[in-house]
Formats: C-alpha cells, sequence, structure tokens
C-alpha cells in the first residue's frame, strides 16, 4: 500500500517527507514526482511505510494538518488508472471532422 500526500510546497525533499511520517512509523520509500519538461516538483508524493498500521497512524494524524504553510492532503493511493487520452491515430479508420469513414 501507498499512501498520497497532495498539496505540498514544492521546496519540500523526500528527506523532509520522510522525517515527517518517520514519527509513524518505518518509512520504506519516498517519492516527489517532477515535471518532465521543466524538473519542477509537481506538489505532490508518494509515502510507503512498513505496515498498514503505521500509514493507517499517518493517514489518520496528518490528513488536513498545516506543514511548510499548507494544508496537506493525506490518503490511501488508488492504483494509477490507464489514461486513453494519449491516442494516435496510427492504423484503422482516421476520423475528419468528427465523422469516421469516407472523406469528404
Amino acid at each position: 500500500m501507498s499512501i498520497y500526500v497532495g498539496n505540498l510546497s514544492y521546496e519540500v525533499t523526500e528527506d523532509d517527507l520522510s522525517n515527517v511520517f518517520a514519527e509513524y512509523g518505518t518509512v520504506k520509500r519516498v517519492y516527489l514526482p517532477t515535471d518532465r519538461e521543466t524538473g519542477r516538483k509537481r506538489g505532490f508524493g508518494f509515502v510507503e511505510m512498513s505496515s498498514e498500521a503505521e500509514e493507517t497512524a499517518a493517514i489518520e494524524t496528518l490528513d488536513g494538518a498545516t506543514w511548510m504553510g499548507r494544508n496537506m492532503k493525506v490518503n490511501k493511493a488508488r492504483p494509477r488508472e490507464n489514461n486513453n487520452n494519449n491516442r494516435s491515430f496510427s492504423g484503422g479508420e482516421r476520423k475528419t471532422n468528427g465523422f469516421s469513414g469516407s472523406r469528404y
């Protein structure tokens, strides 16, 4: 299981986040995604702890807590959904003007 941590300051480091969650148990992993183009942190992250009980305690205590001037959003991370918005039209019928089939 993993914990989602949102509304983070862009200045937060993995060590900062690890130290906050270490008060509730053993932190196994911290991940702060960055923007591909700018390299800037995206304002959220993920924390994995050694047990579900530790994660539950951290979520219950830290959700809504103010840290570094922001109210954190902390909950169980959901599995990543497959995003079909990046479809390519290689092969198959190509849509033109909102219609499929023959070209006008």
